[in-house]
């Protein structure tokens, strides 16, 4: 069954000071979401059993995945396999993609 989502219509949840979570689509296997971070805040380190792929829509941030510390900004995605811990440090205004394999069924309580 196909889900047609209307980002106007999507109100955002807040994940932790300064960053906001919409989920936009998401079925069983897959979730995408749109996150926006203020510059500053941060994601401490944590881990899911779930695959990510993050696309960098705009802005900037350090991304730490396991042992492996880099910047990414617009344009540039990050990859992080299920069970390894990754945080984030928010170095300008971001807003990014977070696709999600299964789905988080934790966001959507």
């Amino acid at each position: 069954m196909a889900m047609f989502t209307y980002n106007h219509a999507v109100q955002s949840t807040p994940m932790c000071e300064g960053v906001w979570r919409k989920i936009l689509s998401y079925s069983e296997n897959l979730m995408i979401c749109e996150i926006t971070l203020e510059k500053g805040s941060m994601i401490a380190s944590h881990a899911h059993p779930h695959e990510q792929i993050t696309y960098v829509i705009s802005g900037k941030c350090r991304y730490t995945v396991g042992e492996e510390t880099k910047e990414v900004g617009a344009g540039d995605s990050v990859l992080i396999p299920g069970n390894v811990s990754h945080s984030i440090v928010i170095l300008e205004d971001m807003k990014v993609i977070d696709t999600f394999a299964p789905a988080r069924e934790d966001f959507l309580k």
